[in-house]
């Protein structure tokens, strides 16, 4: 039996382009389901798309094993709900496919490195906190689940007897297991899905559904990393063994997960990294512009937004200062004082560069001010002593 993409392609129909192609009304149509959903999902502008069976993980003991040495650090979510994690078929009775999407939000095109941003009241260039480039622009959480709707919506009005979930990185679902398993790709040291010809720089989602879906054709995971280790030698706070990350050192993981105080040894390995960090991804092979790769563009919803912010205004933002820079993205689950220890981290580098004198006057302002948080002024003490030790 041919899988589905290809039974859609022998009828002779273009599977970016779902006019005149009903979804199937027939519960027994796997094949021509799985190919309109297909062919649907990529109409709504997701760069890849395939299809699994929802069966239970085969990653239980590594995952497992990871979360009891401690290496899910801040994101203490990731030991909750464990159970459905790793078996997706226990989100709700009656769970049989899933439909796994990927949007690409990146082309590896452009020095994107704003360590200065122009401050248009002093006419000058400022030090600057990069944003990872996933959580710029808008909420992807929010966009991708309302496209995948829109698929999820379609189908279960051709067949009412259908029940599904839309799943994001915010649900419990081992979403990059099943993106290999429905054939997106393959995961490669850096723990992240590598597509071939579009690289890791992708976000992904999945539609879990008790409607019977012929699986995508699949072989088994390739390495596609072979003796490469450019990502566990770029990580600048050693957070990347093959194939596994330590979230307690990873500057994603602590510059947005982490409440608290992270190790003074991490922190002030941040560079310019405010919220996130994409050194892993900017070295990846796979991820360096191709022709092929940039034919494919990168999904409509990915403006670039919010790409870089000025250390000394993050300095002196509070609640309402930062829901009025981030607007309606990824990153308003980040507390204001989480924001502002980080950037207090991100001064060091200009500091010791001399280009950082009034950040070093408005650290010190917040070290020695008893109504600030006790993140804050701790980062603030020990910035503070670096520079002294420098």
């Amino acid at each position: 039996m041919y899988p589905a993409h290809r039974w859609l392609g022998f009828l002779g129909c273009d599977m970016t382009d779902p006019v005149g192609l009903a979804c199937p009304s027939d519960p027994e149509d796997a094949v021509g389901l799985s190919a309109w959903a297909i062919a649907r999902a990529r109409s709504l502008g997701f760069s890849r798309a395939g299809v699994c069976d929802a069966r239970p993980s085969d990653r239980r003991t590594e995952l497992e094993a990871w979360i009891d040495v401690g290496k899910h650090g801040p994101m203490a979510w990731m030991a909750a709900h464990m159970e459905v994690r790793l078996n997706v078929a226990k989100m709700f009775d009656g769970a049989k496919s899933i439909l796994v999407v990927a949007d690409r939000y990146h082309d590896g095109r452009g020095d994107e490195r704003p360590a200065e941003v122009h401050d248009a009241s002093r006419r000058v260039r400022v030090p600057a906190g990069r944003v990872a480039r996933y959580a710029r622009g808008r909420d992807y959480h929010r966009r991708m689940k309302r496209r995948l709707r829109t698929l999820q919506h379609e189908l279960e009005a051709a067949q009412p007897t259908v029940r599904g979930k839309v799943c994001c990185d915010i649900e419990p679902f081992m979403e990059r297991e099943h993106a290999q398993r429905a054939g997106l790709g393959s995961c490669g040291k850096h723990t992240l899905l590598i597509a071939p010809g579009l690289g890791s720089w992708l976000l992904l989602a999945a539609y879990v559904t008790t409607a019977k879906l012929f699986p995508s054709e699949t072989a088994p995971p390739a390495d596609p990393c072979g003796t490469c280790t450019r990502c566990i030698d770029a990580c600048p706070t050693k957070a990347i063994t093959a194939w596994s990350v330590d979230s307690r050192r990873c500057l994603s993981s602590v510059t947005l997960e982490e409440r608290g105080s992270p190790s003074a040894e991490v922190a002030a390995n941040a560079g310019e990294w405010l919220l996130g960090c994409d050194i892993c991804q900017e070295v990846c092979p796979h991820n360096q512009p191709t022709r092929r790769s940039r034919r494919e563009g990168v999904g409509g919803d990915f403006d670039g937004r919010n790409a870089a912010f000025a250390l000394l205004e993050v300095l002196g933002w509070d609640d309402a200062a930062r829901r009025r820079a981030f607007g309606p993205s990824a990153l308003n689950r980040v507390r204001a004082d989480q924001v502002r220890r980080n950037a207090i981290w991100c001064c060091l580098r200009p500091i010791l560069e001399g280009r950082g004198a009034d950040l070093l006057t408005r650290i010190d302002e917040i070290a020695r001010d008893a109504n600030e948080s006790a993140i804050t002024r701790e980062a603030a003490s020990e910035v503070i002593a670096r520079v002294h030790q420098a």
